[in-house]
């Protein structure tokens, strides 16, 4: 990733897959996933929490150098 990225634009990303996130285990705990699916929907919310680890580590590191952006928890809890 790069350091260019504005911190705004890390959150909103870190939200953003978190949704998903929240979606994707939604959409597979239901009974609309067939057989022949699960499989690649539970690929595809490993890369979403693959992504979402990324983007917590980054944002670490960018709040490491800007005290004033949110505590991850607080951000988790309380989106913007």
């Amino acid at each position: 990733m790069s350091d260019s990225l504005s911190s705004n634009a890390i959150i909103y990303a870190i939200l953003s897959i978190d949704a998903e996130i929240a979606l994707q285990k939604d959409y597979l705990e239901s009974s609309d996933v067939l057989p022949e699916e699960r499989e690649n929907e539970e690929g595809i919310l490993d890369d979403l929490e693959q992504a979402f680890m990324e983007f917590i580590e980054f944002y670490k590191s960018c709040r490491k150098q800007d005290k004033e952006l949110p505590a991850l928890d607080e951000l988790l809890t309380h989106p913007l």
